[in-house]
Parts: structure tokens; C-alpha cells; sequence
């Protein structure tokens, strides 16, 4: 497949290329291949399938669109680009955004740009290529089943590099994106960079006991005495997933979703329309973990299903009870993965905290392009340390893991 055989378009809205054209690029098992190699970053395992991503959907990123909730008004403008082969057949496809701030991207570069502006450039717009206000790992260079997915994948990186110029924007962000791509996007003058989540991994475990069978005896303790705390004033704990994700149970979910993004972000990021739209079109890949008292609920955390994983996002509460979020969002979400056989739970950026519930540290990875040689060099000098850095807190958090000695933490191969 020669480049002259193929033309990229730039879409400003993802309604205009079709479900079945972006999920044939988004969720085949061979375009998710490596997807979630942020997970095994210490491992030599580079290949494997996850299968379904929920996030990379048509289903999810339209939501973002029709809802509001990823728009140019909310300096989100879709950019997507669609590679097409010489019949006009869709064959690779990247979710893309003009952005005109650093908001809702979990991957912080404010300091760069305040540092560029200082200097007299101007950081904004700048092109960014994720998922709107989600810190999962998984492809962001998307190529159908059945083409060469290396000139796919290498002309989708020489397609951003050319939006950006067109755009007259001043770098280029891939966040969130599996280790293999960022490889790739670094031999096309990405710089690399590294962070930390925190994520569980299922051992093969046959019920919750057998999980705390794992972990040391202190820490067993500590998680049996926070479940049956967050329990102790009346508290029952609900999934809802398919048909049970009715339009009353989102309505309390997202006051619970107002109310603690209110306070975290000042202004939270998605409609109410949002939760209504992926209710129904993804409703088998949602499951809202909601906490019930006196009859009505009180506190849900919503989580996205995929093939192997499960995706815990938001948490909200109208009540405030101890231990409650670690229950709603941690033990019961371990508790769904083993049920469902699911190899591991992403709970989301960030927080220490989780380690001592049974999540392990984790890379996670991005490239980044920029336009201005001067900033690029600050940039990258600035990445090989940060890089160090989080190497060795990788390392020093790793230490510190709940498990007894000797105890399984993956899945037997």
C-alpha cells in the first residue's frame, strides 16, 4: 500500500463517518492488539487482544457529541481524521480534537503552555487525539481488519503532524495510548512520555474471599473492616446493568455526579443528556454501582464493561458515609470482574490511596509533537526526567503491594 493511494479527511463530527465504518477500525480484535500494554509495561508480553474497548466506540464519542458534552463550545472541536484507501473505503480512523484549553485530558501540560506563553508563543489551539475526559488506555491510531496496519498507523501519525500545521497549532498530544503506538509515534519525532495509574489484576480468583486470600493478613483485615463499615447504617449495594439502567436511576446518578464533580472541578464535564444517550446504546457495557438507603439511593459510581476489563469512571454521593466510596467503587468492582471472569478493573487516573485496597501501579503512556524547536527541546529534557521519576515511584509503590509473599496476581497464561 503506497501513500498515493491514500487520502486523509478531516471530520468535524464523528455523526459523519458511520458506526459500522469506525467500529470496523475501532474494536476489531486486531486493532486492539497491544491495547492495554501500558498494563504489562514490566512484562515482555507485547501482543496480546483485549477485544472490546468500549471507550473507542462510535457509540461512546457520538455520545460526546450530540449530548454537548464534547464540542467546539466546550473547546473540544472534533478533528477526526479518516484514512481512506484509493475506493473511498474507510481503512484507519483517529478520534482527534482541536482544543483551545488543557481541560478534561488527565495528561497535564498546563505549565508548558504557561511556560510557551511566557516566551511569547501561543500554546492554543493545540491538536489532542484521546478520549474526552477519560484516562483509559487503549488505541488511538485505529486500522480495519485485513489492511497493513504499519503504513495505516504511519500515515495517521503523518496526518496529525499536518493537522497541526494547518491549524497553525502548536503541538500535537496523544494520551492514553497502548506502549506499541507510542514506539511508533516516536519514530515520527513524538516525545515520549510516562505516568502512573493504579489498576487491579485477577489472579483467577473464584470468589471476593479468594482475592483477600491473597492479600496479607493486616490488610485482609483492614478491607473486611471498610466493607462492613461503609454496610453499617442501613446501606445495600446495587448492579444495574442492560434493562436496569433506567432513566430514574440516572436521574439520581447524575445529581450524585453533579454534586461531587461541583466540588472537584468547579464546572463537571458531561450532560445529563450524555448518560441517557450512552444508556441506551451502550447499555450492555454499562454497570452503575449504586448504594441504596431508606429506600432511595444515595452514592453510584458508573463503570464501562469491556472485553477483558472493567472501567470504573465517575462516583458521586448525595450522603457521606465512611468507607462508602472505597466499597461502591473498589470492592465492588473487584467483585464484578470476578464474577464476570473479567481479567482486571481500571479504576481511573491517579490515587495512592487504591494500593492498599488490592491495585498495583501501573505506566501509563503518551507522545507528544511539538511545532517549535526551542519548546521541544525544553520539553524533552524535562520528559527524561520525569520519566526517571516515575520509574522509580513505580518501583517504591510496587514494594509496598498488599499481597502475601508468593501469591498469584495475574491470571495463569
Amino acid at each position: 500500500m503506497s501513500s498515493k493511494e491514500l487520502r486523509i479527511r478531516v471530520v468535524p463530527s464523528i455523526a459523519e463517518i458511520s458506526a459500522s465504518d469506525w467500529n470496523a477500525c475501532a474494536n476489531s480484535d486486531e486493532s486492539l492488539s497491544q491495547a492495554l500494554e501500558s498494563s504489562h509495561a514490566r512484562t515482555d508480553s507485547k501482543s496480546e487482544s483485549i477485544g472490546y474497548n468500549p471507550f473507542i466506540s462510535h457509540e461512546f464519542l457520538s455520545a460526546l457529541e450530540a449530548s454537548k458534552s464534547a464540542t467546539a463550545r466546550t473547546g473540544w472541536q472534533p478533528q477526526h481524521l479518516a484514512l481512506e484507501s484509493d475506493d473511498g473505503a474507510i481503512i484507519g480512523v483517529a478520534p482527534c480534537y482541536l482544543k483551545s484549553h488543557s481541560r478534561g485530558e488527565y495528561v497535564f501540560d498546563a505549565g508548558w503552555a504557561e511556560a510557551y506563553e511566557r516566551a511569547g508563543g501561543d500554546y492554543y489551539p493545540k491538536v489532542q487525539v484521546s478520549v474526552p475526559f477519560t484516562p483509559a488506555t487503549g488505541p488511538r491510531l485505529l486500522a480495519r481488519a485485513g489492511t497493513d496496519r504499519t503504513a495505516v498507523r504511519t500515515a495517521l501519525a503523518s496526518g496529525l503532524v499536518e493537522l497541526a500545521r494547518l491549524r497553525e497549532a502548536s503541538s500535537v498530544h496523544v494520551t492514553f495510548l497502548p506502549e506499541a503506538e507510542a514506539d511508533l509515534l516516536s519514530t515520527h519525532g513524538f516525545l515520549r512520555r510516562t505516568d502512573q495509574q493504579f489498576h487491579w489484576e485477577n489472579a483467577g480468583y473464584a470468589t471476593f474471599d479468594d482475592f483477600l486470600a491473597a492479600l496479607a493478613s493486616r490488610k485482609r483485615k483492614a478491607v473486611r473492616r471498610e466493607r462492613e463499615t461503609a454496610l453499617a447504617s442501613g446501606v445495600s449495594v446495587h448492579w444495574l446493568t442492560g434493562a436496569d439502567l433506567t432513566e430514574e436511576a440516572w436521574d439520581a446518578f447524575f445529581t450524585f455526579y453533579m454534586e461531587t464533580g461541583s466540588r472537584k472541578w468547579g464546572r463537571p464535564y458531561l450532560t445529563r443528556a450524555f448518560f441517557s444517550q450512552v444508556g441506551e446504546s451502550m447499555r450492555d457495557h454499562i454497570l452503575l454501582v449504586m448504594a441504596k438507603r431508606n429506600g432511595r439511593y444515595i452514592a453510584g459510581a458508573l463503570n464501562f464493561i469491556g472485553s477483558d476489563t472493567l472501567y470504573g469512571r465517575h462516583w458521586g454521593a448525595i450522603e457521606h458515609h465512611p468507607c462508602l466510596h472505597f466499597e461502591v467503587c473498589y470492592y465492588q468492582a473487584i467483585a464484578f470482574a470476578i464474577a464476570r471472569g473479567l481479567r482486571r478493573v481500571e479504576a481511573g487516573a491517579q490515587g495512592e490511596h487504591k494500593l492498599a485496597r488490592g491495585y498495583l501501579p501501573v505506566t501509563t503512556h503518551s507522545a507528544h509533537y511539538i511545532a517549535d524547536p526551542s519548546l521541544r527541546r525544553a520539553i524533552a529534557d524535562y520528559l527524561t526526567r520525569e520519566r526517571r521519576y516515575v520509574d522509580a515511584a513505580h518501583d517504591e509503590l510496587a514494594a509496598l503491594a498488599p499481597f502475601r509473599k508468593n501469591s498469584p496476581k495475574e491470571f495463569d497464561r
